[in-house]
């Protein structure tokens, strides 16, 4: 009797699992807000070693005024980004090659580059200056640089520009070396980008140098995709519209520069 007692018992609870088993999976799913949709992926081209507007902080982290301006975009456009580093030689080849959707390095707008690319509205813009001492009260224009001598790089745009205008060039290997000579007195002047500028000052407010003079032309600055990549552009284009709107813009801008950088 007793045998019979717990068997029963057994099959009961057998029976009573398996049905509260059957309600379970019968029950419907529950209501509510669904999880949202997974981002995708968009891959960028940038050097990496470009401060500051791509390289690597303290810490080893990616950053720089070109990261946070793609960073934000994606954000706005649900796309989550996947920044891949390569040397400039390489970076639009890499484009052409697929390696990446598009590429977010301060590269100017130009129409040989229009041709063959799609391109984002500008969202930087930069001009040549002309950089001298702070108490340097003789040169005023690009004319006043006639006998007197500047620091420029052989290969440089800007060495032509100040021969042109009769200077005497020192060749220095890049902007830092050029600003060692003008602060040392042993140049005059040089010629450099304005961003450049800007962020030599936000680093080393210190520094007795100013700009005397503004190349008038701006040049453009934008993301750069494969041709064709219409809709991605109109998205972008959107994000940063917006971003100019709300201020995000001038934000990152005033964090890199201390200056409003997109006019």
């Amino acid at each position: 009797m007793k045998k019979l007692l717990t068997a029963s018992l057994i099959t009961c609870a057998l029976v009573a699992a398996a049905g509260c088993g059957t309600n379970k999976a019968q029950q419907p799913a529950a209501t509510g807000s669904a999880a949202p949709a997974k981002a995708a992926e968009i891959t960028i081209g940038t050097e990496g070693t470009y401060s500051p507007f791509t390289f690597h902080d303290k810490g080893g982290a990616l950053t720089g005024f070109d990261v946070e301006m793609a960073e934000e975009v994606c954000k706005r456009i649900n796309r989550t980004p996947r920044f891949i580093e390569t040397k400039w030689d390489g970076m639009i080849a890499g484009l052409d090659a697929k390696r990446y959707d598009m590429v977010a390095n301060e590269v100017a707008v130009r129409p040989d580059r229009l041709e063959k690319y799609d391109m984002s509205d500008p969202y930087i813009v930069s001009r040549a200056v002309l950089i001298v001492a702070g108490n340097n009260t003789n040169i005023k224009s690009l004319d006043d640089l006639k006998g007197k001598k500047v620091g420029q790089s052989l290969d440089s745009n800007y060495r032509k520009i100040a021969e042109d205008h009769g200077a005497t060039n020192t060749v220095v290997e890049g902007f830092n070396q050029a600003i060692d000579l003008l602060t040392s007195g042993r140049i005059d002047a040089t010629l450099n980008d304005s961003l450049s500028y800007l962020d030599l000052k936000k680093q080393r407010p210190e520094l007795q140098i100013k700009t005397v003079y503004e190349e008038p032309n701006a040049t453009s600055n934008a993301f750069l995709l494969r041709k064709g990549s219409t809709d991605l552009v109109q998205q972008i284009n959107k994000a940063l519209a917006d971003m100019k709107s709300d201020g995000t813009s001038l934000k990152i801008s005033q964090k890199w520069f201390n200056a409003d950088v997109s006019k």
